[in-house]
């Protein structure tokens, strides 16, 4: 990882950048080092490869932060460019919308691939086999469903081959046929000299051939809408905004391709005791003043059960307990958070004429030293007016 320059420095931009300017350096990086420009120039294809790698990083805030946080080491196992094994054609399939262009089925590009004289256009057999579509599902979840763990089953309709035509968007006896607009090509051409402009065919998408007859069912997509139920497990300690990728369930392939993958959004619906704060939580715990005063024991509930906090006489309100290890589980097998239990005076209410006469006794054996906070109070307020009327005279 030595030899790489940091990611921030190859865009040009400052670490507070924000998502346009990334975005901004990395157009202007791309234009510049870009191959159809600098044919046969090594160096400018290397800078071209390294700003894409850059770029394939800090435009993803969850790779960002890790990137921050760990540098490139932190990068292994992130998948994306930063995983490794670059190569110019996946950097054109995964960042040719940037320019405006758009990835077809198998990879025809518009503005960015277009720009350009180049001709690397990647059209897939139409009667190939795809891979389906990745698709996203969101799941509220209660806070002690997070915090624990749980076995879901989430009810999703998804995109799956249809059955009449299986999946290749023609009715039954027709065919696809060559496309009058591009000749077969996928693209069309329009100027000249070295801004000649490449651009996906606006009738076949870039594929090349058009269905001659749509199928009724599907009306061409090749999909048709599934109903499914599929199992989820939610680990322990997962928070909000996390995403649970699961692995082949998403949209359905066509003519035998793999499916697509599902990510769920985890949601978590607010708990009525605690405060999340990533692996820690907070709780405020109710008690006397009297108990605060004299000392004692209190029940402070964690999501291992209730654990008995001791209180020194003399707590004051707003006194923290930390309880190490009481917070949430860490979804990667580390250790447990902490606990944070925030001491809160309950006034004394519905009191009835033995409790009042009690207050009222030690309301009058009460001394300056029985609160010395209040008279601490008391002269601070007497030295700000007397500081007060100085300057008015």
């Amino acid at each position: 990882m030595a030899d790489k320059r940091d990611y921030y420095e190859v865009l040009g931009v400052a670490k507070t950048a924000t998502a346009d300017e990334i975005k901004s350096a990395y157009r202007k990086l791309a234009m510049k080092y870009h191959p159809d420009r600098n044919p046969g120039n090594k160096e400018a294809e290397e800078k071209f490869k390294e700003a894409a790698e850059a770029y394939d990083v800090l435009h993803d805030p969850e790779k960002r932060q890790r990137y921050d946080q760990f540098g490139h080491a932190g990068m292994n196992g992130m998948g994306g460019f930063s995983g490794g094994g670059m190569n110019m054609d996946d950097i054109f399939a995964a960042f040719g919308d940037l320019f405006g262009g758009r990835m077809n089925g198998g990879g025809g590009f518009g503005g960015f691939e277009s720009f350009f004289g180049g001709g690397r256009q990647r059209r897939e057999d139409p009667n190939g086999p795809r891979r389906g579509e990745d698709m996203t599902f969101r799941l509220d979840i209660d806070f002690d469903e997070a915090i624990f763990g749980s076995e879901r089953t989430i009810d999703i309709t998804l995109p799956s081959e249809c059955p009449d035509c299986h999946g290749s968007g023609a009715a039954a006896g027709s065919h696809r046929v060559t496309c009058r607009t591009c000749g077969g090509r996928g693209q069309v051409i329009g100027g000249g000299g070295f801004f000649q402009v490449r651009q996906t065919c606006p009738t076949c998408g870039g594929e090349g051939t058009v269905i001659e007859k749509p199928c009724r069912t599907c009306r061409g997509t090749g999909h048709v809408s599934k109903p499914q139920h599929i199992s989820l497990r939610i680990p322990a300690g997962v928070d909000d905004g996390s995403r649970l990728r699961l692995a082949g369930k998403g949209g359905g392939g066509l003519h035998g391709g793999p499916n697509g993958d599902l990510y769920v959004l985890i949601g978590i619906r607010e708990s009525e005791i605690f405060e999340r704060d990533g692996q820690d939580l907070g709780v405020d715990v109710p008690v006397s003043p009297v108990l605060a005063a004299l000392g004692g024991s209190v029940e402070v509930p964690t999501p291992d059960g209730a654990a008995t906090l001791k209180i020194p006489a003399g707590t004051p309100n707003g006194k923290l307990f930390r309880l190490r290890g009481k917070g949430v589980p860490s979804l990667r097998g580390g250790s447990p958070g902490d606990l944070t239990a925030r001491i809160v005076f309950e006034v004394p209410d519905n009191l009835d004429r033995r409790q009042r006469e009690a207050l009222e006794a030690f309301q009058k054996l009460a001394t300056d030293k029985t609160f010395p906070e209040a008279q601490r109070f008391a002269q601070r307020a007497r030295v700000f007016y007397a500081h007060k009327e100085k300057l008015r005279k």
